[in-house]
């Protein structure tokens, strides 16, 4: 159904793609490259400046999307909102570059076209290329009819995704902050030694007494012990791909390394994909109990998540299940202080992995049980706002995940999703 207003028309004639735009070579400029997109967001994270020699050029308002795989499956899309006024960049080759037509089509909308499932599957269906180097096909794109809705309603429906976006990034940027002053206390307390003693002053500021240690002076009554005297080191394990009766949608959490690099979230309740319970029970894979610290110990070393409820992960994990005593929230500062002490201990030719028994043997140095118990009082605020915001989070990311194809089609009419999406914010503030 088209509503009043909403016209068929090629993509070439609304959009402009990978236009011209003058930046002489030699001349200082941002460039970003495809490391520089974060992921399943609309930022550009960093940028360098360097020399223009070659590369796709863009200004604000433009939006650049990945053109090979993976890149393009993992989400590196971006809007540029970056430079300076009249500022051109560049980046990679390997970005098309979609710029609206004034008058015609607005910025931001194109952003939201360009992520749209139907939108990226036409992407993906055009790439041609050697295997796991595809790329777009901007020839393609270019002849791609899209149903395209008036000028006005346009903004209308890229400001209701925006505002999602926006309070997405908002309680992003907080989890961020919490994450970091809960990183702040542990340094203070137990690398810089000023845990509060007795008295509630700093410890080593106010003359508290050290003693000598395998890891140097330490607090009178610490002593030096192992990760694996904080808790049991876990493996993983992955039922036969053989069987697909192993595999479910809604069954037993099963958690991956790419499940943590994709999600960045500090809370994990599942993954992309479940396991059943003749999964389990046919693999090596363990169910571990909520409060679990999961840690991928290869390809890459060091994803770090807690287990909001029971899941069970691959073999690409070392999970430490900790002792009562110990709990959650310090074990997940230990593992991210030591991380690279961790790696430095892993071995392998193909890849580097740490094995388990590596894992328990790594030397920490081991507080007072009471010292800790009051660092987990300390923070464990922090880490039910974190969780809260995450929930939301992914709440929110649902709710545009769902508008978004049918605003960009015409299934429902964006006063009805303002609506919701009002509501929504309304309970969320």
């Amino acid at each position: 159904m088209r509503y009043d207003g909403w016209k068929e028309t090629r993509l070439i004639d609304v959009i402009d793609i990978n236009p011209r735009t003058p930046l002489r070579k030699g001349t200082l400029a941002k460039k970003v490259s495809m490391q520089d997109v974060a992921e399943f967001t609309r930022k550009i994270q960093s940028y360098e400046i360097a020399e223009f020699t070659s590369g796709s050029k863009f200004k604000n308002g433009d939006t650049l999307l990945a053109r090979i795989t993976p890149c393009l499956e993992n989400g590196k899309t971006a809007y540029v909102d970056i430079l300076e006024d009249n500022e051109i960049a560049f980046g990679s080759t390997e970005f098309i570059v979609l710029r609206a037509k004034e008058g015609i089509t607005d910025s931001k909308f194109v952003y939201y076209l360009a992520i749209s499932p139907e939108f990226r599957n036409i992407a993906i269906k055009s790439m041609t290329g050697s295997s796991g180097r595809q790329r777009v096909q901007s020839d393609v794109l270019v002849n791609t009819v899209i149903d395209l809705p008036p000028l006005e309603e346009q903004k209308r429906i890229a400001n209701v995704l925006s505002a999602i976006d926006d309070k997405i990034e908002l309680n992003n940027e907080i989890n961020q902050t919490l994450e970091e002053l809960a990183q702040t206390i542990f340094k203070r307390w137990f690398v810089d030694f000023e845990f509060p003693n007795e008295n509630g002053e700093p410890y080593k500021s106010s003359g508290g007494k050290f003693v000598e240690s395998k890891l140097g002076m330490i607090p009178e009554g610490w002593r030096v012990a192992t990760i694996g005297d904080l808790g049991d080191v876990v493996g993983g394990g992955t039922p036969s791909k053989k069987r697909e009766d192993y595999f479910t949608q809604n069954g037993i959490p099963w958690i991956t390394p790419k499940d943590l690099s994709n999600s960045k979230n500090r809370y994990v309740e599942r993954g992309s994909v479940d396991i059943t319970e003749e999964g389990l029970k046919n693999s090596s894979a363990k169910l571990l109990p909520k409060g679990t610290v999961l840690f991928s110990s290869r390809a890459p070393i060091g994803y770090i998540a807690i287990a909001k409820n029971e899941v069970t992960t691959n073999q690409g994990f070392k999970s430490v299940i900790p002792h009562k005593d110990i709990g959650s929230e310090f074990m997940f500062q230990v593992l991210k202080y030591n991380k690279d002490l961790i790696e430095s201990r892993a071995s392998g030719t193909t890849f580097k992995e740490i094995s388990g028994g590596e894992l328990k043997k790594v030397p920490i140095v081991l507080p007072k049980m009471e010292v800790i118990q009051r660092y987990n009082e300390a923070v464990r605020s922090l880490g039910e706002l974190i969780c809260n915001n995450e929930e939301e989070i992914n709440a929110l990311i649902s709710m545009r995940d769902s508008l978004l194809p049918k605003l960009m089609s015409g299934e429902i009419r964006v006063v009805d999703a303002e609506r919701e999406v009002e509501v929504c914010l309304q309970k969320s503030s």
